[in-house]
């Protein structure tokens, strides 16, 4: 990699409302020495979408890389929020991981319909978790080109 590269911080919006799996994404996805990246967390999909807009205590909200998006999520459901963003000729080309502890066809379907662009179940077990995220870095930072 050149010094171009490495010199990059993504942006990332993680939307989640348990404190504890919030927690655990941002241990996840700490820097490493290829990968330089600044999470910023809402717990709910109003957040999101003040965070997305500019608006309210979110005006200086940096433009996110990727979003990783709960879909039960208090004030405005994820659903919502995804088929907002992805509605939103100025958010569309953002992509979204959904990230839930559904594995529910119904819900993968109805993501995908609305525009996710992956879909991960949640893993119960904490290295599970961690490599899942792992895998997501190198594919979303290393392995595409990302519109940023």
């Amino acid at each position: 990699m050149g010094m171009e590269a490495s010199a990059k911080r993504w942006e990332i919006l993680l939307v989640e409302d348990n404190p504890a799996d919030a927690n655990l994404f941002q241990m996840a996805m700490r820097d490493t020495d290829d990968i330089r990246v600044h999470v910023s967390c809402v717990s709910d999909g109003g957040q999101a979408l003040n965070f997305l807009h500019k608006r309210a205590e979110h005006v200086e909200a940096p433009r996110p890389d990727l979003i990783f998006l709960d879909l039960n999520l208090p004030i405005v459901d994820g659903r919502e929020v995804l088929e907002r963003v992805k509605t939103d000729l100025r958010l569309v080309d953002i992509p979204i991981i959904v990230l839930s502890t559904s594995g529910s066809k119904i819900d993968i379907s109805q993501s995908y319909q609305r525009g996710a662009n992956s879909y991960m179940v949640k893993p119960a077990d904490v290295n599970t978790l961690f490599k899942m995220i792992h895998e997501c870095r190198c594919y979303w930072f290393q392995t595409v080109v990302l519109n940023s």
